[in-house]
């Protein structure tokens, strides 16, 4: 494997010289800095990623954390993150939190004994101790999607509750008046703000919200499926819901699988609105309607964010909010007894 050395040899300039082509960290004249980069190229010389973090403090690494990486709305935050982070020379390392704010706390402190330069922190929850240890981190954070009470970093995400408001309000507009709601876990700012949309649509068109149509689960299928099958298994048929708005899609589909097992018609007996709007939405049997987040620019404005925080930490704290919309695919339909 080659050297420093033998990259000033071949191009016969010093070593120092190289390391100023390599760290660009004083002139180098055009002509020099040519014939040390042929000299790179031709012996395969690849600069030690230590030693270029020893001298410039950076390690031009990013840690970040992601609740579950099985879910697909992460993968296309993540996917506008790290094209971002490339452009810019930085690499990232992903870590996986399965929902569990003490392995988050864990991974924290990973990632700072790495040194890496920055962070970003999708939550998976309130906890003291995750809150304590990214204060302790001392290292420029961008907060995405889910807020944290308390903690002084930038923020990206979209507004929670005007999403859980258009879905909402598109159900009422199809004529449905018993609008069950199934909520993501009520410790998330996100899923707590898609609440509070609902409620707010249902009170703007003058309805009292039934609390025995709300059902809170964790954003999987799985969690979908289980509160669907509890609320069509309601004493009564008059109080089960003709219509129901999830929280994700997984949770979405998960409810109209749970609906379908019963024989009941999507959306000619219930109609079912799901949120992010993630690319398997579009293929769901039938096509779901739902809750748009602009996912890849989220990650792209995330990533842009941590960048400026890094080279100028003392900056202003920036909060964005991005607006949803509502995509209307075929789960959506009529209430049948709005028709009659």
């Amino acid at each position: 494997m080659s050297t420093i050395k033998d990259v000033a040899q071949h191009a016969q300039v010093s070593v120092a010289t190289v390391s100023h082509v390599i760290n660009d960290t004083r002139f180098v004249s055009e002509a020099t800095r040519e014939r040390v980069q042929a000299a790179i190229a031709a012996l395969r010389y690849v600069p030690s990623a230590l030693a270029r973090s020893l001298k410039s403090n950076r390690t031009h690494t990013i840690g970040m954390m992601i609740p579950n990486s099985s879910n697909p709305y992460f993968a296309e935050i993540i996917r506008g993150i790290e094209d971002t982070f490339y452009e810019a020379g930085f690499n990232v390392i992903l870590c996986n939190s399965d929902d569990d704010p003490i392995k988050q706390s864990n991974y924290v402190r990973l990632l700072t004994e790495k040194q890496v330069d920055g962070l970003i922190v999708l939550s998976s929850g309130s906890d003291v101790e995750l809150l304590d240890t990214l204060r302790a981190a001392r290292m420029p954070q961008v907060v995405v999607d889910r807020e944290i009470d308390d903690l002084a970093a930038d923020l990206v995400e979209v507004n929670h509750e005007a999403g859980g408001f258009l879905a909402t309000q598109h159900l009422l507009q199809l004529g449905h008046r018993r609008i069950a709601c199934i909520a993501g876990p009520q410790g998330l700012s996100s899923a707590r703000e898609r609440v509070q949309g609902y409620r707010r649509a249902l009170a703007e068109a003058g309805l009292t919200v039934d609390d025995r149509l709300l059902r809170s689960a964790d954003f999987t299928s799985a969690g979908g499926h289980a509160a669907m099958t509890s609320l069509l298994e309601m004493p009564h048929t008059a109080r089960r819901p003709s219509a129901v708005f999830a929280s994700n899609d997984l949770m979405a589909i998960g409810a109209i699988c749970a609906a379908a097992s019963r024989g009941l018609r999507i959306p000619g007996d219930v109609s079912v609105v799901g949120f992010d709007d993630i690319a398997l939405a579009a293929h769901s049997n039938p096509p779901l309607t739902s809750v748009v987040q602009p996912k890849h620019q989220t990650g792209q404005l995330a990533a842009q964010l941590l960048l400026e925080r890094i080279a100028d930490p003392g900056r202003a704290l920036q909060r964005t909010i991005l607006q949803p919309k509502l995509l209307v695919r075929q789960s959506s339909g009529p209430c049948p007894e709005a028709a009659r």
